[in-house]
């Protein structure tokens, strides 16, 4: 039986749906989106491995992507690395990846050792000090954060429509303690295109509660992880309960309000409470 010709396989020619909105503040770090020219990301093994190609959003915008179907080798270690990130003061990432996967057993005569997964991985740097060679492609020192799966994957029927089934999946790791980081991909055996990359974190926003002031904050370090901020009373107001503080959640919300402000005499507060004005100009 013969082979399907690659380009019969190539995943990149199709619709793509938009990002999902994230309800919450974020810090957007790297969008591959966005790329007015090549990503240039480094590949590893270099001959017969991921490849950058052009493809559209669904506004019929140029973005680049990447692919590869070897599935017909066994043995694959395919890995494709992005460029520096630096971190931002990021404790914590979040790498929102959007894919598509060919079904295995829609490809004609493909052995076993076809894949429908692939992995993410991350490596922390001061600098950007990355070769072809180094790190070396491998686990350890990369660290693997998940080995993704598609929830839908596609066969040749749906080539037909030139619409393909996009996977959507976020994945956050940390601590992170250095200035900044690569993200790698592992292919061992699969045919699929990695469509967008994007990678961001999460933060609380300036905002007023219970008559103080609290400064925009990231979120932690941990999904779990409750980051303290104190408050300042707006002008006009003084304490009452003291300390003043809120907390800052792993989802970029704010909780528990502790403490709080009061107008001070001859004011009142307006605007929802954010704003502590004189009786005698409300009254005007």
């Amino acid at each position: 039986m013969n082979k399907p010709n690659q380009n019969s396989l190539a995943l990149f020619s199709m619709k793509i749906q938009a990002f999902k909105v994230v309800s919450h503040p974020i810090q957007m770090l790297m969008d591959s989106t966005t790329a007015t020219a090549e990503l240039g990301w480094t590949v590893y093994p270099v001959s017969a491995t991921w490849e950058e190609v052009s493809g559209y959003d669904e506004n019929m915008n140029t973005i680049r992507t990447y692919q590869v179907c070897n599935v017909f080798d066994a043995n694959q270690n395919n890995w494709v690395r992005t460029k520096y990130i630096q971190r931002r003061g990021a404790q914590r990432i979040h790498v929102e990846m959007k894919f598509s996967v060919r079904d295995c057993s829609s490809i004609p005569g493909v052995p076993g050792s076809c894949k429908e997964t692939f992995n993410l991985f991350y490596y922390e740097s001061d600098s950007d000090k990355a070769t072809k060679v180094f790190p070396p492609w491998m686990e350890n020192p990369w660290i693997k954060v998940d080995t993704l799966a598609a929830d839908e994957s596609f066969s040749q029927v749906d080539l037909g429509g030139r619409v393909m089934k996009i996977n959507t999946e976020v994945r956050s790791f940390g601590p992170i303690s250095r200035k900044g980081f690569y993200l790698a991909f592992q292919d061992y055996g699969g045919c699929m295109s990695l469509i967008a990359v994007r990678v961001f974190y999460r933060k609380c926003p300036r905002t007023i509660r219970n008559g103080a002031l609290f400064q925009e904050t990231h979120s932690g370090a941990e999904s779990t992880s409750l980051v303290l901020a104190r408050g300042e009373c707006i002008p006009n107001a003084e304490e009452v309960d003291v300390p003043i503080k809120l907390y800052c959640n792993g989802d970029g919300e704010w909780m528990v309000p502790i403490g709080r402000c009061m107008c001070k005499a001859g004011h009142e507060a307006v605007e929802n409470g954010t704003v502590c004005r004189g009786k005698c100009l409300i009254d005007q």
